[in-house]
């Protein structure tokens, strides 16, 4: 396995993962604050749009196939 192909799973599989930590933490933080419902999809939109951005350069990249 060459660096640029572990680089690449490393990248497919710890990315996804520190989303879900992410997510986590603000929900601890939503919860520990009481930020209630609309703090809390406030937070939340906040993170899925960053999300929503990488997902779309994952599937961009596989039907460009850079």
């Amino acid at each position: 396995m060459s660096e640029a192909e572990f680089s690449a799973l490393s990248v497919q599989i710890l990315v996804p993962l520190l989303i879900l930590f992410m997510a986590f933490i603000v929900w601890d933080l939503m919860k520990k604050s009481g930020a209630g419902k609309f703090g809390g999809f406030i937070l939340f939109l906040a993170l899925g749009l960053g999300t929503v951005g990488y997902i779309a350069k994952v599937i961009i990249q596989f039907f460009i196939k850079v």
